[in-house]
């Protein structure tokens, strides 16, 4: 067993198979979320991930809340951070420096995959980019995740999770109906790029593989936003419709929203004409199914028939009953599920049974737990009780085992600040 192979056992504190990444080598030199989720679901899934940090200024995402900290810790626990860089090996470079540089480079040699979040440019004017890597490594995909991608006119803007809300489209379309625009309730233009991210370096994987010619994966959040808007493009280009705020409302299938039950609030979908009938038989109210106005999809649709019939039906059926009571009605057979807050889902029979909170005991600090990996392998799962690196962590194995440098280099760049 290697030296990384150790520090990596130690990190994942879980005894599992090798994941189906294993051997896969990522360098990471991300920050906040774009980049590091991405990472991260490379790790989850066994590839060996570098997260490369400024020794002077690691990812801010440190010192976000929520803080683990107890007794003589040296460093901190930020909760956030450990969530989107768990499973990874930490390693600090001044990639200002020209032995940064090169240890870079000597690193991309043996890497599979290089992941960076930088504006488009930054890594070329540091002789780090694409073009540059290619050279030292035909075959190494690089992956860049960027608010507007590496071509067009907004490439150089700086950009966060709500500039690509905002770009993308899908801030115009959330919010309540006749309200103004509201962004979505998480950093889903983030999130988003890193998924995209994870596809298009798993399919750059798979063409090296066959072919030992890397490429360049380019992700742009405010893309990655405009795919996530449904049917809109299709619907402004058909119909010359503009999406609207419709709050909880669907734009083309009703029931399909919020209601209210006696103990806050559950979803209905029961939209079709199968579920429509069903619900009525379900809900004691059998007479309404064979209503004329009631009976068909488009009948139900109409805003008029809706807003007096559909809607105080379904408030009717749910108002004195709870959320408990209603899952209990609807059983297998209706679209019908509670609307839970964090502290519901984390006790959810349902999470429970699919591994999606997972604890991780971090040393002088206590258990920690985050969400697992949604994606479910049967023969190599993801490896998810995994700690985050402390910054620079793992510096000099990584350089000695992957870079090649001895001792008195290392104590050499540290001297100059290179590493930490």
């Amino acid at each position: 067993m290697t030296e990384i192979d150790r520090l990596l056992t130690a990190l994942r504190q879980e005894s599992a198979a090798p994941g189906a990444l294993n051997g896969v080598v990522v360098l990471d030199i991300t920050r906040v979320v774009a980049g590091p989720y991405c990472s991260e679901v490379l790790a989850d899934l066994g590839a060996t991930v570098i997260k490369i940090e400024h020794p002077d200024d690691p990812d801010y995402t440190r010192g976000f809340p929520p803080e683990l900290r107890t007794g003589d810790a040296r460093e901190p626990v930020s909760g956030f951070f450990a969530q989107y860089n768990r499973n990874k090996l930490g390693l600090t470079l001044n990639l200002r420096h020209e032995e940064g540089k090169e240890a870079l480079r000597r690193l991309a040699e043996r890497a599979d995959v290089l992941v960076e979040n930088f504006r488009a440019g930054t890594m070329d004017k540091l002789g780090l980019g694409w073009d540059n890597l290619r050279t030292v490594n035909p075959k190494l995909i690089y992956t860049a995740l960027s608010g507007y991608g590496q071509t067009g006119p907004y490439r150089r803007k700086p950009a966060y999770d709500n500039s690509a809300q905002a770009t993308g489209g899908l801030w115009s379309m959330n919010g309540e109906k006749g309200g103004p625009p509201t962004r979505v309730g998480t950093i889903i233009g983030d999130l988003s790029a890193s998924l995209y991210g994870v596809i298009g370096t798993l399919a750059a994987l798979r063409h090296a593989e066959a072919t030992g010619e890397g490429q360049l994966v380019d992700i742009s959040q405010q893309d990655s936003v405009l795919s996530l808007t449904e049917n809109a493009v299709v619907a402004y280009d058909v119909e010359g419709t503009v999406p609207q705020p419709l709050g909880n409302q669907h734009p083309f299938v009703r029931p399909y929203e919020l209601f209210p039950c006696k103990d806050g609030y559950v979803f209905f979908g029961g939209y079709t004409d199968k579920f429509w009938r069903l619900s009525c038989e379900t809900f004691g109210t059998a007479d309404q199914a064979d209503d004329p106005e009631l009976a068909t999809m488009a009948a139900r649709f109409d805003d008029e028939v809706y807003e007096r019939k559909v809607r105080p039906l379904i408030i009717h059926w749910f108002a004195d009953r709870t959320k408990t009571e209603l899952k209990e009605l609807a059983g297998d057979s209706l679209p019908l599920s509670a609307v839970k807050d964090i502290a519901e889902v984390v006790d959810d029979p349902q999470i429970a049974a699919r591994d999606m909170v997972v604890e991780v005991d971090y040393p002088d600090h206590g258990p920690l737990r985050m969400f697992g990996s949604p994606i479910k392998l049967s023969r190599t799962p993801p490896l998810t009780r995994a700690l985050a690196p402390s910054t620079g962590e793992h510096t000099d194995a990584v350089l000695r085992e992957l870079a090649g440098y001895d001792d008195a280099g290392i104590a050499a760049m540290r001297a100059e600040g290179t590493v930490r």
